[in-house]
């Protein structure tokens, strides 16, 4: 330290404190919301902080500071956190036998006008057709008049409010038990659709995690609304988990494998996350490439998923850069193991 310059002290220091910060929230990946909230709002500061601690250690080893160290140890204590946030390359297998499974959250097909361009239910029918998943999840379905899904097989699910939106499983193959989870006192929802292809059964969740409700854009920090936020943001993580809890219990109640698809409104490093992936594959780190974004903003948010029974193959994952909502729409290729 005594050869650092006043301005590398300080900087120093910042990196220090950021580096133990990071390091605190890797826990969020293993306490419920329900016991320490605290460690939720830290786990959802991950990626920057990743990010942060990675230019830092670029920064010192510029410079040929041992200093350098104290981001690399931290990085490498969450090493596994890394693949979580960019993928390094594409896994390209293409198989006729595949299912293509396409996850999007559609914001009601701009029912309100959130985007100012004509003809956006119109772009993501004709995008969808395009990709032509064998299976569709949709959430935030509204049953606008116009429906150009040529679906032989659906399940939809509208809960019954003033938007009347809900969720929706599309499917090119048989389905032949579905229903809904139901959550209470929420607008946010799960329903399941059991599928039939060839001689396998696969399980197909769409859910919609509880909504943080924070928009990035437009919120601004007062003391007296960061107060509220905090509260807000609490009670939603609280219900995240009281949802992801109950998904599990629906699910070990099936003996057949199983895919879970949706917004999570929440990202990768989250307990949520954690509790919704035990036993499964993420397709984005398995096959995944970049940061796998998938909700519109400047800094990279992957809060939409595709897991994976860990008996089935992922052989390719995308995420298409369409901007007719406010997430971007999700694909993986998934193959049955023949055992």
């Amino acid at each position: 330290m005594k050869k650092l310059s006043l301005l590398d002290k300080f900087l120093f220091a910042i990196n220090s404190i950021l580096a133990a910060i990071l390091l605190i929230s890797y826990l969020g990946y293993f306490f419920s919301p329900n016991s320490f909230s605290i460690f939720s709002f830290l786990s959802l500061a991950v990626p920057f902080l990743i990010v942060i601690n990675i230019l830092f250690a670029i920064y010192w080893l510029i410079k040929l500071k041992k200093q350098f160290l104290v981001s690399v140890i931290i990085l490498l204590i969450g090493f596994q956190y890394i693949s979580k946030f960019y993928g390094l390359s594409e896994k390209k297998v293409l198989l006729n036998d595949d299912l293509k499974i396409m996850s999007y959250n559609v914001r009601m097909f701009n029912l309100y006008n959130w985007i100012d361009e004509k003809g956006i239910e119109q772009n993501i029918y004709n995008f969808i057709k395009d990709k032509s998943p064998d299976i569709l999840c949709i959430q935030e379905f509204h049953p606008t008049k116009k429906q150009d899904l040529n679906y032989p097989y659906k399940h939809v699910k509208i809960r019954v409010n003033q938007n009347n939106f809900g969720h929706a499983i599309f499917s090119k193959y048989k389905i032949l038990n579905s229903g809904s989870l139901n959550f209470s006192n929420s607008s946010n929802n799960a329903i399941f659709a059991d599928i039939l292809k060839g001689k396998d059964t696969l399980r197909v969740y769409n859910i919609h995690l509880e909504s943080l409700k924070i928009n990035p854009k437009k919120e601004t920090l007062t003391q007296e609304n960061s107060e509220r936020l905090k509260i807000r943001v609490q009670n939603a993580f609280k219900k995240q988990a009281n949802q992801a809890s109950l998904i599990i219990q629906h699910q070990k109640k099936t003996t057949l494998k199983s895919v879970i698809c949706g917004d999570f409104n929440n990202n990768a490093f989250s307990w949520v996350y954690h509790t919704l992936k035990e036993n499964k594959k993420d397709a984005f780190e398995e096959a995944g490439k970049g940061f796998g974004n998938t909700y519109d903003y400047t800094f990279p948010f992957r809060i939409d998923f595709i897991l994976a029974d860990d008996h089935l193959k992922i052989n390719n994952y995308k995420t298409y850069n369409v901007k007719y909502s406010d997430h971007f729409p999700i694909m993986a290729r998934i193959g049955f193991n023949k055992d």
